[in-house]
């Protein structure tokens, strides 16, 4: 099958609790229609995806997994991916260049729309993709660039929390699922379809040049996080302020006590 080797883990048939649901979207999954490789476990859903468009894989692959032994979130963080619980999702990307910049904050409210649209929900976005509900984490997103001999691409993740999991202390404290949230089970076929429809639809915006669309949004779901005091680090120097909003570039913008200053990457400490 296109882009994977023999040393790569061989995808599985689709689920049953897939399948209908991607029929239904399919006039909606644009580039995501091409490729939808299902595992039922992996060390992780970015590596595999990374290893593949290493040897060509075309834009919109897209492999899915039903649990990952060794996932992993922004800044090197481990991701608790227990089998079953969750999606566990990375996509082939082999964007233009004026749709870098803003593809991070793109992808965070395709999620988001994606969760609204199968659940119900109304999550929040924090900061540059990180998606809440009820004030808890339970989505995350994570974009990696890598290259090949067709070019650089980008490698974009995501794994949200469906159903309620044992995770390590550190995460359960900080950590919600949907199915808690909701207080019944949760369609993961439709949440994948929505899902990839709704990044689908905001890739495409990037790419068309209606970068303001993908901004707009972004700030109409990150209300809960204006006026929250932030931390981080710039130039090996610690700086405070108070969040606002993200400017046209998706870079955040801080009021501090010397104006305003604008986060463009690294990790940011939520008051």
């Amino acid at each position: 099958m296109e882009g994977l080797s023999m040393s790569d883990p061989r995808p599985q048939p689709l689920p049953d609790e897939f399948i209908e649901p991607l029929a239904r979207a399919a006039d909606r999954l644009g580039p995501f229609a091409r490729q939808i490789l299902w595992y039922p476990e992996v060390t992780s859903t970015n590596d595999l995806a990374a290893a593949m468009a290493e040897r060509g894989a075309r834009e919109g692959s897209v492999v899915v997994a039903n649990g990952q032994s060794a996932g992993r979130g922004r800044q090197g963080r481990s991701w608790a991916s227990p089998a079953g619980a969750g999606l566990y999702v990375s996509t082939v990307l082999r964007p233009l260049e004026c749709a870098l910049p803003l593809l991070t904050i793109a992808a965070g409210v395709g999620v988001a729309d994606g969760i609204r649209i199968a659940t119900g929900l109304v999550p929040d976005l924090k900061w540059p993709n990180d998606v809440f509900v009820s004030g808890r984490k339970a989505a995350g997103v994570l974009a990696e660039a890598t290259s090949s001999a067709a070019g650089t691409c980008v490698v974009l993740g995501f794994g949200i929390n469906v159903s309620p999991a044992l995770y390590p202390p550190d995460v359960a404290a900080r950590a919600t699922s949907l199915e808690r949230e909701l207080g019944r089970a949760v369609d993961r076929g439709l949440l994948l379809a929505e899902c990839l429809c709704s990044l689908a639809e905001r890739y495409q915006d990037l790419t068309s040049g209606r970068r303001d669309a993908v901004v707009e949004a972004w700030r109409g779901r990150a209300a809960a996080t204006a006026g929250r005091r932030v931390q981080w680090n710039e130039a090996g120097a610690a700086r405070e302020g108070v969040a606002d909003t993200i400017d046209d570039t998706g870079a955040l913008v801080v009021r501090t006590n010397a104006g305003l200053a604008r986060v463009m990457s690294g990790e940011v400490r939520w008051g």
